[in-house]
């Protein structure tokens, strides 16, 4: 599955983004812990989810930015054989 970040240059409209395409549950909210929850152990995700144009969200939210990359490094430690891949 890939997901375009090409107009996400918030965190709120990352984590909104992430909700409607990864079809997290109504009550998810816009934190990070809330994203780790959902991808470890609320929905089935695909084995790989591909975030393509990400350049935008990174230069507007630094901070997240790194939360996001720590995910990504973590995620298939927890989750063996899933990965979240960062693509231009």
């Amino acid at each position: 599955m890939t997901i375009d970040l090409a107009h996400v240059d918030t965190k709120a409209a990352f984590h909104h983004l992430m909700k409607r395409e990864l079809h997290f549950p109504d009550w998810y909210g816009v934190s990070w812990d809330a994203f780790w929850d959902a991808i470890i152990a609320v929905v089935e995700m695909p084995d790989t989810v591909v975030l393509r144009n990400w350049e935008t969200f990174a230069a507007a939210c630094p901070k997240d930015m790194l939360i996001l990359r720590d995910i990504i490094a973590n995620y298939p430690l927890e989750k063996p054989g899933k990965q979240l891949l960062l693509a231009p």
